[in-house]
């Protein structure tokens, strides 16, 4: 008869097992598992002596998994996601209740436009944890199937890992800001004649890091945009607009149309409104994960006022 290797096994050890896998690196495993790093190995070992396999080996860049390993993990981790979701809808969810950090990634186009109105709607509803919003960064996809970050908010992206959903939010309306003296005179600028304007861009991770939504649009036309500043930072490029002729083409959501010193025009492409979709993005394994659901809807909340 073959060993029944779940009849003895401490499922504890199944969670080491599964953020092993994900981290392949037992000081990160520790940290997210709040234990010791010899905790890690001692558990490690009674993995192996279990499954009667090495499972992760030691290398220079951190843990290998064997193929024992990988099918394990294949096979184990929608389970474990499956078992969290029934446990914690066991219960009536409660933010009120909630306790440790909450992590936000968010795209520079909107996070200092959204930022204080939706830490106060989060901080009425869960006034016990710490609250932190994170620029987009190279890593934050990694992050969010690493479930470092809850969840995240940015334009579509093309190349996101398989593991995590793109959710629709809003559409979003882009704006093009001058300074107020600005020799440009109308209330609208067609994209048409954008190789007639020093351009400013706003670099966000992911989304536009080798090239702009703009510069695309207007390539495909046959037109050089003259982009002569870019930076991942709003208020730099505030900066050198307000004291320039540079235009900046921006998301509504940066609220800067009652901006001192800054004039709000109309974006136009071949006459027709530029709108980009701007998605929400959580791991498949917390699509009904409460405090992920939760998070969703204030998101959308703000983004919607």
């Amino acid at each position: 008869m073959a060993k029944d290797l779940f009849a003895n096994l401490d499922l504890n050890l199944l969670r080491t097992f599964i953020i092993l896998n994900q981290e392949r690196n037992m000081r990160k495993a520790s940290e997210r598992l709040f234990v010791s790093q010899p905790a890690i190995s001692k558990a490690l070992q009674r993995l192996r002596d279990h499954f009667d396999d090495e499972l992760f080996v030691k290398t220079h860049h951190g843990l290998r998994a064997t193929e024992k390993a990988s099918q394990l993990a294949e096979s184990i981790s929608p389970l474990m996601d499956e078992l969290a979701n029934a446990l914690n809808h066991s219960s009536k969810f409660d933010p009120a209740k909630l306790e440790g950090t909450i992590k936000i990634a968010i795209s520079p186009f909107f996070l200092s436009g959204i930022a204080t109105k939706l830490f106060h709607s989060l901080r009425r509803e869960a006034p016990s944890v710490q609250i932190q919003f994170l620029n987009w960064s190279k890593t934050t996809l990694q992050d969010i199937v690493n479930d470092d970050i809850h969840i995240g908010l940015n334009y579509s992206i093309s190349h996101a890992p398989k593991e995590l959903i793109q959710k629709f939010m809003v559409s979003d309306d882009f704006r093009a800001y001058v300074r107020n003296e600005h020799p440009f005179d109308r209330n609208q600028v067609d994209l048409l004649e954008g190789g007639n304007f020093e351009i400013a861009t706003l670099i966000a991770a992911d989304w536009n890091s080798n090239i702009s939504n703009s510069e695309k649009m207007m390539k495909l036309r046959g037109i050089e945009a003259n982009i002569v500043f870019r930076s991942e930072l709003p208020s730099a490029i505030i900066d050198i607009v307000k004291n320039s002729d540079v235009l900046f083409p921006g998301s509504r959501y940066l609220n800067l149309d009652a901006h001192p010193g800054l004039r709000s025009l109309e974006i136009l492409f071949a006459s027709e409104t530029v709108n980009t979709d701007i998605n929400a993005f959580y791991h498949y394994k917390n699509r009904n994960n409460a405090t992920t659901r939760w998070l969703h809807n204030k998101l959308l909340d703000i983004l919607l006022e």
